[in-house]
C-alpha cells in the first residue's frame, strides 16, 4: 500500500529506483506479488482507499495481461474471485471481461 502511494505521489520515483520496463517481468513474475496486492485490497477498511486501490490493481493487472508480462492462468481463479468480489467497481468488471476473453 505504501509503495503504491509513494509511486502515485512521485511519478519519477520508478525511474530513480532503476525500475525499467525491461525489469518489470522479474518484479511481477512471482504470483505472491499479485496475491499481496489482492489481499491488500481486501483488508483496507477505508472504503474510499479500498476502491482506489482496487482500481489501481485492476488497471495494473490488465496492463500486465495485455502486454503478456504475466501468464494469468497461474492466478486465474484468484483474480477471477477478486473481480467478482469487487464487481461494483468498473475496472474490476473490465478485468473480469478480459479474463473471460482468455478462457
Amino acid at each position: 500500500q505504501q509503495v503504491l502511494a509513494e509511486l502515485e505521489a512521485d511519478k519519477k520515483l520508478v525511474n530513480r529506483c532503476g525500475l525499467s520496463p525491461a525489469k518489470l517481468p522479474d518484479l511481477v513474475e512471482n504470483p505472491p506479488l499479485i496475491s499481496n496486492c489482492i489481499s491488500s485490497c481486501e483488508n483496507i477498511k477505508d472504503k474510499y482507499m479500498q476502491n482506489r486501490l482496487v482500481r489501481l490493481v485492476c488497471v495494473f493487472l490488465q496492463s500486465l495481461i495485455r502486454n503478456k508480462i504475466i501468464n494469468v492462468q497461474d492466478l486465474f481463479i484468484e483474480v477471477q474471485a477478486f473481480c467478482i468480489e469487487f464487481s461494483r467497481i468498473r475496472e474490476a468488471a473490465g478485468l473480469f471481461r478480459l479474463l473471460k476473453t482468455l478462457e
